[in-house]
């Protein structure tokens, strides 16, 4: 007969087609996921360095505002557990919201160093909570910024301003 095909030989899609099928899709599911996780991890840090970098320009803006030649050096702080309980005055203050700001961050710890008229504030944290967030495991990497500036510090004592 002319018109007549052979239907009995294929009837649909066997058992090795749909493997592979779910196969190809399953490693698709996985990359994209992998991906997703690495997205969080690096928002995570970028979000905790933006913190960073906010509280070191903090800082360095109070000291610009506040500090003369006669307590420039008090600003200088060895780690965050030198800050003041209590605040008497503005340097205090200034030394004590430094401190709490980058406590704040995760295992957070923040220096200022006095050189001259150049104050260096550095800042480290733990990448832990990333790391985590990623699906990995506490790396132990920590992040750190360090950013210099030079301070215009004015003489000490009565200003020379004419009346």
């Amino acid at each position: 007969m002319v018109g007549s095909l052979n239907y009995g030989r294929e009837r649909g899609v066997t058992l090795i087609e749909v493997m592979v099928a779910v196969f190809i899709t399953a490693i698709g599911l996985l990359g994209a996921a992998a991906l997703q996780l690495n997205a969080l991890k690096y928002t995570d840090s970028a979000r905790t360095t933006s913190q960073a970098t906010f509280i070191a320009y903090d800082i360095l803006d109070r000291i610009r505002a506040n500090a003369d030649s006669s307590n420039l050096a008090s600003y200088a702080m060895a780690s965050i557990s030198d800050a003041p309980s209590s605040a008497g005055n503005i340097l205090q203050q200034d030394k004590m919201d430094f401190a709490e700001n980058v406590s704040n961050l995760s295992e957070g710890a923040g220096t200022i160093t006095i050189n001259g008229a150049s104050v260096t504030v550095t800042i480290t944290w733990s990448e832990s909570r990333a790391n985590k967030a990623a699906g990995g495991g506490d790396s132990g990497e920590q992040g750190q910024i360090s950013i210099t500036s030079k301070v215009a510090v004015p003489p000490a004592g009565p200003s020379n301003e004419q009346s």
